[in-house]
């Protein structure tokens, strides 16, 4: 077993297979949370999914919008493109969720 932070590793290959982390990577990570917390995607332990929490899905899509305006200008075209569409998604679902 190998510690890292507060959580154990089993073995090395089981972090060997996390996907790198980089800006999308992390951009997708904080989607997939908002979605969750809109009650749209299910939880991958159980299937179920669970109650909105609107509050929170809003303060998650808040530091998305957040992270867009302070990398202004800093993004690869691809990256900016990914942001957008992601921030445009979690609003129409948000907006979907307050009908």
């Amino acid at each position: 077993m190998t510690k890292i932070g507060d959580e154990e590793v089993e073995d090395e290959s089981a972090r060997s297979e996390l996907p790198k982390v980089d800006f999308s990577t992390f951009v997708l990570s904080l989607g997939t949370t908002a979605l969750y917390q809109l009650g749209v995607m299910p939880e991958p332990g159980t299937g179920e999914r669970t109650e909105a929490d609107p509050l929170i899905a809003q303060q998650t899509i808040d530091t998305l919008e957040m992270l867009r305006e302070k990398t202004r200008g800093n993004l690869e075209e691809e990256e900016r493109k990914l942001i957008e569409s992601l921030l445009y998604e979690l609003r129409m679902r948000f907006v979907e969720l307050g009908r």
